[in-house]
């Protein structure tokens, strides 16, 4: 078991880009890490390179688009700690980009089943444990995508790119952390996007063939700085590593 004073977090999808550099960088601040991973053997290699570094990793082996894969993962965690301080929703999909007109009711479901309702599965699963740590934090992984002032702003390159499954399944994602914020006021809900907004930049990653402009460790600063509040930081935010984001 975990002792009283480490603090614990898990992250899905962390076996690579922006999932594994959180975990690098909470590890070497001495957090136990939780790294989930779809692909165990990816996993498993992500995992023994931050060992390797000196962090403390378990790799948990985590599909969030599975209900037995969440519960798995579950018992997994409860082997190694009573309470987990901090969870980051990070594995996410980008779909296919199919243009409005030919996307079907599949391929939104699709992508829709990790974005969405895989951060619902993995909350609600890990819920009893974040509600016995002593400030509990929950990091939603969005994308500036899924801001309608952000892509109502003609400006803005994601303006222009037309598709329907992405940019809605995050902008159901930012609803549905506003709706926990409010429900569960003990628990910290935030979103980050790993951009910066007001200067039309995103993070490279594997999801955009690495054609951001910020590095991943960039990217990764949004995502710190929610799961690094302090017991009267806030909840119900979206912001990217500059500040706030409008919705």
């Amino acid at each position: 078991m975990t002792n009283a004073k480490q603090t614990t977090v898990l992250i899905t999808g962390a076996n690579k880009g922006l999932g594994l550099e959180a975990a690098r960088r909470l590890g070497e601040e001495g957090w136990l890490v939780f790294l989930g991973s779809r692909d165990e053997r990816r996993g498993r290699a992500a995992a023994d390179q931050l060992t390797a570094a000196g962090a403390n990793v378990v790799l948990v082996p985590l599909d969030v688009a599975s209900d037995t894969s969440v519960a798995d993962a579950l018992r997994l965690v409860r082997e190694h700690t009573d309470r987990l301080d901090v969870l980051i929703n990070n594995a996410g999909t980008p779909g296919h980009f199919v243009a409005p007109a030919d996307a079907t009711a599949d391929e939104i479901h699709g992508v829709y089943d990790t974005n969405v309702y895989g951060p619902i599965r993995v909350t609600h699963a890990f819920l009893p444990l974040l509600q016995a740590a002593d400030n509990p934090r929950v990091v939603m992984v969005s994308s500036a995508g899924g801001s309608f002032s952000v892509v109502t702003d003609p400006q803005q390159p994601v303006s222009t790119m037309h598709e329907l499954a992405y940019s809605s399944s995050k902008a159901a994602l930012n609803m549905v952390t506003v709706r926990y914020a409010q429900a569960l006021p003990h628990i910290k809900f935030n979103v980050a996007t790993p951009g910066e907004v007001a200067n039309r930049t995103f993070a490279a990653t594997d999801m955009n063939n690495h054609t951001g402009q910020l590095t991943v460790t960039e990217g990764t600063d949004s995502i710190l700085g929610l799961a690094t509040l302090d017991a009267d930081g806030p909840t119900g935010i979206f912001v990217d590593r500059l500040g706030p984001v409008g919705w």
